[in-house]
């Protein structure tokens, strides 16, 4: 976990326990955002300490056993990650934390709500960072993606649902089975085809109307 907190720029490690009894008397002294909590530690487990705290930071449990997340999630906990843990669902988490926090600090700041500019894909044997802004167009290649940016194509193993909920949807859609399109990236539309640099992308009647009603909205 320390090691995948370290690949995060955001993140930044500032102490961690083998046991239950040391978190609680840190947390009364220091004021922390987000705590990684293991269910199994010496002294009493990590539910048992959640219920102890007056002062809760975001909390994501790690655990081996799925038999505590109807617990867990009755205490509010942020996320619950069954291990063995890869990098691709730990981003994923750190992900929904910290949209959080940015649009909590914004509310309290009174100023608009701002909220991250890229995502990561897997691909092949690593994750990539995408910024939102690069991408062209989205293309489906049977079981796989392939996100066209500006300067290369990026296949990676996932589907189009899965893919919508990582992209800010005030600016990409889904214009047909096999395509999403960035609509700030669109040069032209003409018979029911949408033009992107060299490439002409299909508009299907599945996905006409939800189309230009965002067209007509922006």
């Amino acid at each position: 976990m320390e090691e995948y907190i370290s690949r995060i720029p955001f993140l930044t490690l500032i102490a961690s326990f083998d046991n239950a009894i040391e978190p609680i008397n840190f947390l009364k002294s220091n004021q922390v955002d987000l705590m990684f909590l293991d269910i199994e530690m010496e002294g009493f487990n990590g539910l048992q300490l959640i219920k102890t705290l007056q002062y809760k930071p975001k909390i994501i449990l790690t655990t081996a056993y799925d038999q505590y997340a109807i617990e867990a999630f009755d205490l509010n906990v942020s996320d619950y990650l069954l291990k063995p843990i890869s990098f691709e669902r730990f981003i994923k988490s750190i992900d929904k934390i910290f949209d959080h926090f940015v649009s909590s600090k914004s509310i309290e700041a009174n100023e608009p709500i701002y909220k991250r500019d890229y995502f990561f894909v897997k691909t092949e044997f690593r994750m990539q960072r995408v910024d939102f802004d690069d991408i062209l167009f989205i293309e489906g290649m049977n079981e796989y993606l392939r996100i066209n940016t500006r300067d290369e194509k990026i296949m990676t193993l996932q589907n189009f649902k899965s893919m919508e909920q990582d992209l800010p949807n005030n600016n990409f859609i889904r214009v047909h089975k096999s395509y999403m399109v960035a609509i700030n990236k669109i040069e032209s539309i003409e018979k029911s085809r949408i033009k992107i640099g060299d490439k002409l992308i299909p508009i299907s009647n599945t996905y006409k109307d939800s189309f230009y009603l965002m067209l007509n909205k922006r």
